[in-house]
């Protein structure tokens, strides 16, 4: 659940400490506060202005802060103090961009004065100053590769980047509205810069080509940000949202939605937590799920071997009451098809050679279940070469043994009509339909054979002659004896 912390003024800029705990410097109104990760009031205050601070920034070791204000004087603050370390001169107009060089010893500036300037923290004094911007200066960046890189964003739309060793700029890029945030990539060879609704990545090792140009804002894109690793690019937006983008495809994968627009965002350094400033004072706080640890939990001992074997020997006796235990019954691949009403994949199930060679009483079976159901039909149809050839090879094995030929002469029926229009198109094919013929055909001489050996039979059982036997039965009642003449007819 996102936190909320209303501030005093619209959020001009937000920017996260690079070194642990990871707290975050507020700018809002006239005012600097610093929060820790997931406190919800301020640790710390910076309050020293006479008016509206703007874009107060780390340094890369995280020990001082600058800022600049409506009154033109930039401030060096040390995070651990309070006292201004540094005040920097010599500005009469607002100073909304301020940062460090890499070099950790200069501060650049723009304004609104259309000047970007370079300072030096020792002196506090001014080392060079360009004026070569057309309007108000009101974004800028340093290079983490070069220490005498900066670059500057201005409403007159054009990016600029200036080297501390030269007196002018060494390349200059239109982006084609006021430019309101500049990016550069770690690897300090792609500019980001947003402004307007557009959001275009320049390639700066090339003189300033144009690679992308993303538009899937619907009002003008305030701010930038990217993520620890550099895969993913951040897009704040007065259209209230946030979107995400691969930095692989420049797609979006993700987006958030606020409820007011949208002045500036920040990523925490190991991309746990989001900070969005609105132009409502309100400061949004995101903080990722943590992911569940999973405890490397001590292996159970496992019961010794005489647990197992206990009991198997005892005898019941004649008082015991036996329990037994109900066995799982486990279907058949088969089965669980026919429940399942799939018809070909069950016929197909049976049809796998060891159950064909060692139980043909299975495959007969699931046939005959499926005639029974009436789609017999269906799953013997829309079958290749080397399934046909499979099935008539079964069926011409099997359909001479009596207790599968109802079943087997159906199918065989079955398999000639619908495969009967393609008869001569394959070799393999036509010789299995003529293995089929010749067994039916030597079954039905069989059976001739055996009619006429029934018949011979019936003819010597009729000529057998009558024959009359004789045999003697005492029958013994009251005591007389009386012989009884019995016949037999054979």
């Amino acid at each position: 659940t996102p936190v909320q912390i209303k501030e005093f003024g619209a959020v001009n800029k937000i920017d996260f400490s690079p070194i642990p705990p990871y707290n975050y410097a507020v700018t809002a109104s006239s005012r600097i506060h610093i929060y820790g990760r997931y406190s919800q009031e301020p640790i710390k205050t910076f309050s020293r202005f006479r008016d509206v601070a703007y874009c107060a920034t780390y340094r890369d070791d995280g020990r001082l802060l600058v800022a600049g204000s409506e009154d033109g004087s930039i401030c060096l603050f040390d995070v651990s103090g309070k006292a201004t370390l540094r005040q920097f001169k010599g500005r009469t107009k607002p100073v909304h961009v301020v940062g460090f060089l890499s070099d950790k010893y200069r501060v650049f500036s723009g304004g609104d004065d259309y000047s970007s300037n370079l300072w030096d923290i020792p002196t506090a004094k001014e080392i060079i100053s360009y004026n070569e911007h057309t309007d108000y200066v009101r974004c800028g960046c340093a290079s983490k590769v070069n220490a005498d890189v900066f670059i500057t964003g201005s409403y007159d739309h054009t990016v600029k980047l200036f080297d501390a060793r030269t007196k002018s700029s060494v390349m200059t890029i239109e982006h084609g509205h006021p430019v309101e945030s500049v990016l550069l990539f770690p690897s300090g060879g792609l500019l980001v810069s947003a402004g307007g609704r557009y959001v275009k990545v320049w390639d700066v090792l090339k003189g300033g080509q144009l690679l992308v140009s993303l538009k899937n804002h619907h009002k003008t894109v305030t701010c930038l940000c990217l993520n620890s690793s550099g895969q993913r690019l951040l897009s704040g937006s007065l259209d209230r949202h946030v979107k995400i983008y691969s930095t692989t495809s420049y797609k979006v994968v993700h987006s958030f939605n606020y409820a007011t627009s949208i002045l500036s965002l920040a990523l925490s350094p190991e991309d746990e937590t989001i900070v969005v400033g609105m132009t409502n004072g309100v400061l949004n706080v995101k903080h990722r799920k943590p992911e569940e640890k999973i405890e490397n939990s001590q292996k159970k001992r496992q019961p010794a071997y005489r647990t197992y074997v206990k009991g198997r020997t005892y005898m019941p006796k004649q008082e015991d009451f036996c329990v037994s235990k109900p066995v799982k019954r486990v279907l058949r691949k088969y089965d669980k098809l026919l429940r399942s009403f799939q018809s070909s994949k069950a016929l197909d199930a049976v049809m796998e050679p060891p159950i064909m060679l060692h139980t043909p009483e299975v495959t007969v079976a699931v046939m005959q279940e499926l005639h029974r159901r009436g789609t017999l039909k269906s799953a013997l149809a829309g079958r290749d070469e080397k399934q046909v050839n499979l099935l008539l090879t079964f069926v011409a094995r099997r359909v001479i043994e009596p207790r599968f030929t109802p079943v087997l002469v159906t199918v065989a029926d079955m398999i000639t009509d619908i495969y009967q229009p393609v008869v001569g198109q394959s070799e393999i094919v036509d010789k299995q339909f003529l293995k089929l013929q010749q067994a039916i055909g030597k079954e039905i001489d069989y059976q001739e054979e055996l009619l006429e050996v029934l018949g011979m039979m019936d003819t010597l059982f009729a000529t057998f002659t009558k024959k009359r036997d004789t045999c003697l039965e005492e029958n013994k009642s009251n005591g007389v004896t009386q012989i009884i003449e019995t016949s037999r007819n054979y």
